[in-house]
């Protein structure tokens, strides 16, 4: 291949990234718009963990805001919040689109199974914090709540709308990218860089980053700590299961 070929061939990979990414640019910007339009929908959904929560406590509930621009910068955030969450799998089919071309068949057949497992990952992560997390969560913390009795002054959450939509938001996408552990590993262990031994060996140390990882994604409480690190664990197991699996074809297929 001469060196034109060559220019000529990066400059078409530039071409097509280029389209791929006006795709999914344009497909985010229309979903932005038509989820502005139901924001106030969006964000309903959104607080419905809270407003159950609180629904039978007694107290007269509300949320506050305490600048100007607040409810509509909230509602622009929770705009964006849901256009990428229902963008995210037609950019893994752009991406696809784009890697597609220069893979073989092989390749293809043991790539697509991710393509799909991942938003699903992702959709399990954050309905794991929208239904059960959160409520627990909520209740953790309005049980430090206090009548007035002994602190001669009532001590009751008014919380900022913007500042529990950025909290519910940030652990649907911490809980859905920490989903995502499975997948890594499997890709890793397909190319070679680690085996299920590897990964046995050091379970002991991946309980302390899990945890660590979940005390530096999730607010200083132990209800969302234990909520995310808990489910990652369970996922670190099923990827040795399934780095295993790939392991078990992969001599198959060199035997064979």
């Amino acid at each position: 291949m001469t060196k034109d070929d060559e220019k000529i061939g990066f400059v078409s990979h530039l071409v097509e990234l280029r389209k791929r990414l006006l795709n999914c640019l344009i497909f985010l910007s229309v979903i932005f718009v038509i989820s502005y339009i139901f924001s106030e929908y969006i964000y309903g959904f959104l607080v419905e963990p809270y407003s159950s929560a609180v629904q039978n406590d007694g107290i007269e509930r509300r949320l506050i805001f305490t600048a100007l621009q607040e409810t509509f910068l909230t509602y622009l955030k929770v705009s964006f919040f849901a256009a990428f969450f229902i963008t995210s799998p037609f950019i893994l089919i752009q991406i696809w689109k784009f890697i597609a071309p220069g893979l073989y068949e092989n390749e293809k057949l043991a790539i697509m199974p991710y393509l799909i497992i991942t938003p699903i990952l992702f959709l399990l992560g954050g309905m794991l914090v929208y239904y059960l997390i959160m409520p627990l969560a909520i209740k953790f913390f309005l049980s430090f709540e206090s009548s007035g009795i002994i602190t001669n002054l009532p001590i009751q959450l008014e919380a900022k709308v913007n500042e529990y939509l950025s909290l519910i938001m940030k652990l649907i996408f911490a809980f859905g990218l920490s989903f995502q552990l499975p997948v890594v590993l499997s890709l890793l262990a397909r190319i070679g860089f680690i085996d299920s031994i590897f990964l046995k060996e050091r379970r002991k140390y991946v309980v302390v980053i899990i945890f660590a990882a979940a005390a530096v994604l999730t607010p200083p409480d132990p209800v969302t700590q234990i909520g995310l690190a808990i489910p990652l664990l369970i996922l670190y197991e099923l990827s040795i299961f399934s780095v295993s699996i790939i392991e078990k074809k992969a001599k198959e297929k060199e035997n064979a």
